[in-house]
């Protein structure tokens, strides 16, 4: 059975008789909640819970102080959260040890050994480590059928630790920076897991290459997605029609949701604003988001004379940021690999752009291209090249026809495959196949 295969029998009606499933505990494990840019894992949760299950949040760490998507504080009050340093944690690690000497020590040294070419992944099993067994002890008395963890970093590592000392099965996701900068103990978190989710088949090739071609069954695409319940409503430019006063026949409102990172590439993105200026294109830019170089983007938009076009709009919640992409005529993405080799997996701000109707135009590379069809859906161009990327918006600001037959095309294909609702019930029904593969081999 593929993985659509499952997930399309989860939520059918049983026959007169039937036994009810039961309803899956799943473990939700990743690097801080809430955190406000992390979408993707909150509506996950939000979408799985619609399917039936119960998601039970375990944090590394809490997330930083500011918005907060109206969702997240029902899952945040419910949290289990633990100081990264606690002493009472230790202190129950070290009952575990009394009562499950060769089990821990085992899982402890492992974890060490295998991260001690890593500083980052080294102190990580060593601050964390205690505080996985005190999640271990309250996934066990929860009853938790399932363990998914978001990224394959620390919290892969910590469900990888988690299912060694309780034997609960568990998953992780893959998305961007956290498979490609450091894969340390990869082979073991995947050769482990019940199965991993790749966001992209790029990523899927990534795991298969590092990890070895045997895992190649374990691994499934599993796709992030939009919610259209948000961002179904087209943008009222994507036909053309303007709703806004323009200076000149020749203007674009451009929007970029995206933290302000290197990987990103908003470098690029005010370059070619200054290049659309100077071609006599009116731009608008609404950039959204936080992050550690806004104010050295608000620094270069200031030197580029951009102060009259771009507005920095800060992190906000999902229905505002819903609000400002529905009023721009085209969402952009430069993102850029890092020297310390960071890059995308596949951006939900564009999936959430294209499901408003908009054309995009998004850097080639990673797993974007399986997103974005250059020429059907928006556009595709170099990354770190500001005229290709000037280039293609002239071309968006001069066609309002272009636009609206791009952004239609863009819409169809977001909910057709990128679909947050669907995409959680493919997982689910990922989580009911392994759960039931295993009963039957126990049996």
């Amino acid at each position: 059975m593929t993985p659509s295969a499952a997930g399309s029998t989860l939520l059918a009606r049983p026959g007169p008789g039937a036994a009810r499933a039961p309803r899956r505990r799943i473990a939700y494990i990743m690097s801080q909640f809430p955190k406000i840019t992390e979408t993707f894992v909150l509506y996950e949760m939000v979408a799985l819970e619609r399917h039936g299950a119960r998601v039970e949040v375990f944090p590394l760490r809490r997330g930083p102080r500011g918005p907060r998507h109206a969702e997240a504080i029902a899952y945040e009050n419910r949290a289990h959260y633990i100081p990264t340093f606690s002493l009472g944690a230790i202190w129950r690690m070290l009952r575990r040890v009394a009562r499950d000497r060769g089990r821990v020590l085992r899982v402890y040294r492992d974890v060490l050994w295998g991260t001690r070419r890593s500083p980052k992944f080294f102190l990580g099993a060593l601050l964390y480590f205690p505080k996985c067994v005190v999640f271990a002890e309250k996934m066990e008395a929860m009853g938790v059928d399932h363990i998914h963890a978001h990224f394959a970093s620390h919290p892969a590592l910590a469900a990888l630790i988690i299912h060694r000392l309780t034997g609960i099965p568990y998953s992780f996701t893959a998305h961007g920076s956290d498979l490609h900068v450091d894969r340390r103990m990869l082979d073991a978190k995947v050769h482990s897991a019940s199965f991993v989710v790749a966001v992209s088949s790029y990523n899927r090739e990534l795991i298969c290459e590092t990890c070895g071609d045997d895992v190649r069954d374990k691994v499934v695409v599993i796709h992030c997605g939009a919610d259209p319940s948000v961002f179904a409503t087209p943008s009222p430019h994507s036909n053309g029609d303007s709703g806004r006063a323009r200076g000149s026949a020749r203007s674009l409102r451009i929007v970029c949701v995206a933290s302000f990172e290197e990987v990103k590439g908003h470098t690029y993105l005010l370059q070619a604003l200054r290049l659309l200026l100077d071609r006599g294109v009116d731009v608008a830019c609404d950039l959204v988001g936080g992050g550690p170089l806004r104010e050295e983007m608000e620094q270069e938009a200031a030197a580029l004379g951009l102060v009259d076009h771009v507005t920095f709009h800060g992190a906000v919640p999902r229905d505002e940021v819903g609000r400002i992409v529905s009023a721009a005529d085209v969402a952009v993405l430069a993102s850029y690999p890092t020297r310390s080799g960071r890059r995308e997996g596949i951006p939900v701000a564009l999936m959430e752009a294209m499901m408003s109707g908009l054309p995009v135009v998004a850097s080639g590379l990673s797993g974007i291209p399986e997103l974005v069809a250059h020429e059907r859906t928006g556009f595709l161009v170099p990354p770190g090249d500001p005229w290709s990327l000037a280039d293609r918006l002239e071309c968006l600001a001069d066609a309002p026809e272009l636009r609206a037959s791009l952004g239609k095309a863009g819409r169809e294909r977001v909910a057709e495959a990128f679909d947050l609702l669907g995409n959680a019930r493919v997982l689910l029904g990922e989580i009911e196949r392994r759960l039931e593969a295993s009963r039957h081999r126990d049996n």
